[in-house]
């Protein structure tokens, strides 16, 4: 096979960790292989050529992206010229859809074959957006087991597998670590809209918390590229914190008796740690308005929604109130019993996550494996 061009494109950290043990497995397996695009620091370190850089850029909600569009138009605008001139063999999505759907559209103008890695999750809001990659996008790789089944049922091409976080969390020396009964962990999210949000509903609720029992101790797990000073600052200046890095924030979050999380990919990987967590989310008023009215599934927690029930509870909008989940972790902590039925039920989570068939030795790489693999004889026209 020759040596084949790839446009790897990423635009926050979830998406820079899955699209870096991407770069990894297509390097593994096409070693002359060169790999170009956009992303952040594991990326850089798998070798990809980094034309664009993603920090900043994070951002989620519809007043958000309007506050952002001159840096995303002038970032679109690059794309496009380097898509043009470098003329990739294949450009690889990695998520974030609000920022990828139109890159989908350049590279299909330029006839590139786009494939998206991490499915844009069309099943839960804005059901019509498949029509769109229906029309620009050749394959879809999916790492949750209900979706495939949603596109298929569409006319289109997808692949479940398996989600990349199984065989990093399912470590034997990270489940081995024992939760600290009085430790409580709180991951505020990695944008800085949602640290505005809710860093203070979070640090208040841990502050109430606090002066309930003093023995409590709470951690907060920093997301790449976030400082310290910017946690601080939205949360009660005399609340002791102890601050955690991302390299670090696995066997943290292990050790805590439960977190407080904002949704996202967060949430996910506290389920598979076995940790139970309470989600919360606030959006503008904008945004909550417009996804009031698109929304379409009864859990915004991934875990809930593979489970297929609410194993962990969620506040939204207007229930996400520091009395209400202070509430919550204070009812957990009075009935260790109750969590230790939800680190039960979180228990069945990798084996739903896991795709059945193909994987190689190497559990943590394997959905990165599975997918450059089919990329790639997709590309050479053998499979």
């Amino acid at each position: 096979m020759a040596a084949l061009r790839v446009w790897l494109s990423a635009c926050e950290p979830s998406g820079d960790l899955h699209a870096g043990l991407l770069a990894g497995a297509l390097r593994e397996l096409h070693p002359g292989i060169q790999l170009s695009g956009m992303g952040g620091p594991t990326m850089e370190e798998q070798g990809v050529d980094l034309r664009l850089r993603m920090e900043g850029l994070s951002v989620m909600g519809v007043s958000e992206v309007f506050a952002y569009l001159p840096r995303v138009f002038g970032m679109w605008r690059t794309i496009r010229k380097e898509l043009a001139a470098w003329r990739p063999d294949a450009v690889v999505l990695v998520d974030s859809p609000d920022f990828h759907f139109r890159v989908a559209r350049m590279a299909s103008s330029l006839g590139i074959p786009v494939f998206y890695y991490i499915s844009p999750q069309v099943w839960a809001w804005r059901q019509g957006r498949v029509e769109f990659l229906k029309r620009h996008v050749r394959r879809v790789f999916c790492i949750l087991p209900f979706e495939p089944e949603f596109y298929r049922a569409r006319g289109m091409d997808a692949e479940f597998v398996g989600h990349p976080l199984v065989g990093e969390l399912s470590r034997p020396e990270i489940l081995s670590i024992v939760p600290k009964p009085n430790r409580i962990g709180i991951l505020p999210g990695s944008r800085k809209s949602e640290i505005q949000r809710m860093m203070p509903i979070f640090g208040q609720a841990a502050q109430e918390l606090l002066t309930e029992n003093p023995k409590l101790e709470f951690c907060v797990v920093k997301a790449p590229s976030v400082g310290e000073e910017l946690l601080r600052e939205h949360c009660p200046a005399q609340l002791p914190l102890r601050f955690i890095e991302a390299k670090d924030r696995y066997a943290a979050m292990r050790s805590c008796a439960l977190i407080l999380a904002t949704s996202g990919t967060a949430t996910l990987e506290c389920a598979l740690l076995q940790v139970p967590t309470i989600v919360a989310y606030r959006f503008s008023r904008l945004s909550f308005l417009v996804g009031v009215r698109l929304v379409r599934v009864p859990a915004i927690s991934l875990a809930n929604l593979v489970l297929r029930r609410a194993v962990l509870p969620e506040f939204i909008q207007n229930q996400a109130r520091s009395e209400t989940i202070a509430a919550q972790a204070r009812e957990w902590l009075a009935h260790p019993k109750r969590m230790d039925r939800i680190r039960h039920e979180l228990a069945r989570l990798p084996e739903l996550l896991a795709s059945s068939s193909g994987f190689s030795e190497e559990p943590r790489e394997a959905p990165a494996q599975r997918t450059a693999a089919m990329i790639l004889r997709d590309l050479s026209g053998r499979g």
